[in-house]
């Protein structure tokens, strides 16, 4: 793939207005670089045209044609089929953490807005759960005119919740479920990994696709900090006192545990793992998404 445009660095983005300007730049300059790129046959491909319907996206309509032929249609896209997706978005205190620009809760919601307005522009229904220790806010699938205004509505005024509990929203989530589709997990994955594993496999038994992005920031790979500090467990509130240059390569290699295990296990029940740093282009987490996407259609 070309090199990335700046446009979709996540600092720069963060200087953009509001959180729907935010997803169409993103989108827009990933659909852009797709293009440009070996990447082919994905459904932001343009197709064909066909018969305007009312309740259509008036977005879609092609104003050219109308103009010449007095006909209203509308683009097609490939692989247009209505599937329905989720995105759960981690809101837990943990993900308000952050060593750059943008702290994990900030790209999180940028990389969910961007994926719900794409999902928006495929035609697909797109819902969006928000969670800590339970569901904050949930907004059933849908494709009507109005969702994805009320989505970014929604993202826009995120707040810091409590800890992370995955078990509760992900059993709800899957109670409620009545069609196959794709789940789209965003989070830290900052919980008990068997309770995260377990529970997103019970969306592959019912035949849904699962992605799950991991976020993290630089410094929780790297641990950076080089004098004697009292850290403070971001959701628990426990403190220690630690010397870095003693403890750092022990937490290296629990944190590389750690995703490795996520990636392996998950992997073995066929569930695709992206782990995306902070600091990087946000179109890595939307190429994953139409990756996944086209095999659950």
């Amino acid at each position: 793939m070309p090199p990335q445009p700046r446009y979709l660095d996540p600092a720069l983005i963060a200087r953009l207005g509001t959180i729907d300007l935010k997803a169409r730049t993103i989108v827009e300059g990933f659909i852009t670089g797709l293009h440009r790129s070996p990447f082919k046959g994905f459904s932001v491909e343009f197709a064909e045209y066909r018969q305007y319907i009312p309740g259509d996206d008036l977005a879609t309509l092609d104003w050219k044609i109308y103009a010449r032929s007095d006909r209203h249609v509308v683009k097609k896209f490939e692989e247009e089929t209505n599937l329905e997706c989720h995105i759960l978005l981690d809101v837990s205190r943990s993900m308000a953490y952050g060593s750059h620009t943008l702290t994990k809760s900030e790209y999180a919601s940028y990389l969910a807005a961007a994926l719900a307005y794409l999902m928006n522009r495929q035609r697909d229904a797109v819902g969006l759960l928000t969670f800590d220790d339970r569901i904050r806010e949930r907004m059933p699938a849908s494709a009507r005119a109005g969702h994805l205004r009320a989505i970014m509505v929604a993202l826009e005024r995120l707040q810091p919740g409590e800890r992370t509990d995955m078990a509760k929203p992900l059993g709800d989530l899957v109670r409620a479920i009545s069609r196959r589709g794709l789940v789209v997990l965003i989070s830290d994955l900052l919980d008990d990994p068997d309770t995260v594993i377990e529970g997103l496999k019970h969306f592959r038994y019912r035949g849904t696709e699962v992605i799950v992005f991991h976020i993290v920031d630089p410094a929780e790979l790297t641990f950076p900090f080089d004098r004697a500090a009292r850290f403070r467990d971001s959701e628990t509130g426990q403190e220690v006192i630690a010397v870095p240059s003693s403890v750092r390569a022990a937490y290296q290699a629990r944190m590389t545990a750690l995703i490795d295990r996520y990636r392996t296990v998950l992997g073995q029940h066929g569930i695709d793992y992206v782990q995306l740093e902070t600091t990087q282009p946000l179109d890595v987490g939307l190429l994953s998404y139409l990756q996944t996407r086209r095999k659950a259609s």
